[in-house]
C-alpha cells in the first residue's frame, strides 16, 4: 500500500500539488478549531506531499504560533517556532526546518491543533506514514481531545490501513476535493462529514 501511494503521488504534476495545497489551506483556515487555535503544530511539505508552504505562511501571518518539526538523529521529532520563510534552514533528508531554538520533543503537546502528513488514512483514523515512526512518537504526546488532522489527496481516504501497536490514529483528514472529514472519535463539536458515513471512501489503494 505504501509503495502504491508513493507511486500515485509521484505521477502528480507540480501544479496539481500546488492546487491541492491551496484547497487544503483554505479548508483548514475556515475550520473553527484552526481559527481559534493559539498554537498549531504543522509540517513543511517536501517532494510529492500536498503543498503546505502557503498554509504555514498564512497561519503565521494571522498571528498563530506555528511549530514545525526538527528531525532528530534517533528519528524522534523536536519542535521549533516558524518565524517566516527566511527562518528556515536545510535539514536532514531534504527537509526544511526552522532555525529557531528547539523547544523539545514535548512541545507538540502545547499545540491546540496538530496537522500531520500521511500517505493514507482509513475510516477509523488509522494513518499510513512513510514507515519511520517519527510522527507516531510525536502523536503519542498529544492529548486525546486535541484535533489531529492528516493532509491527504482525494484518493487517499481508504477502507483499511494496516495497524501496528505503536500507531496513533488521527481525528480527521482534509482533502482538496472534499474538505475536512471527521474520522471515528472525531473532533468534538465539529460539523465535518464522518469518514464512516462517507460514500466517497476510495478503493484505489486497497
Amino acid at each position: 500500500m505504501r509503495a502504491l501511494a508513493i507511486s500515485a503521488r509521484a505521477a502528480l504534476s507540480a501544479d496539481e500539488r500546488r492546487e491541492a495545497g491551496r484547497l487544503i489551506r483554505d479548508a483548514l483556515l475556515s475550520l473553527p478549531e484552526v481559527q481559534m487555535a493559539g498554537t498549531v503544530a504543522v509540517y513543511y511539505s517536501i517532494g510529492s506531499e500536498p503543498d503546505t508552504r502557503g498554509l504555514v505562511f498564512a497561519l503565521w501571518k494571522r498571528g498563530t504560533y506555528v511549530l514545525l518539526p526538527l528531525l532528530r538523529p534517533d528519528g524522534d521529532l523536536d519542535w521549533a517556532s516558524y518565524e517566516g520563510p527566511e527562518s528556515l534552514v536545510a535539514g536532514p533528508k531534504g527537509l526544511k526546518e526552522p532555525g529557531e531554538a528547539p523547544r523539545g520533543a514535548g512541545a507538540v503537546a502545547s499545540a491546540d491543533v496538530v496537522l500531520v502528513p500521511a500517505l493514507a488514512v482509513d475510516g477509523q483514523g488509522n494513518r499510513l506514514g512513510r514507515g519511520g515512526g517519527s510522527f507516531d512518537r510525536a502523536l503519542a504526546r498529544v492529548g486525546p481531545l486535541i484535533p489531529v488532522i492528516a493532509l491527504l489527496y482525494d484518493s487517499e481516504l481508504v477502507e483499511r490501513v494496516p495497524v501496528e501497536g505503536h500507531d496513533t490514529p488521527v481525528r480527521a483528514v482534509v482533502r482538496p476535493g472534499y474538505g475536512v472529514t471527521t474520522c471515528a472519535g472525531g473532533i468534538p463539536g465539529a460539523t465535518a462529514r464522518l469518514c464512516m458515513l462517507s460514500s466517497r471512501i476510495s478503493r484505489v489503494l486497497i
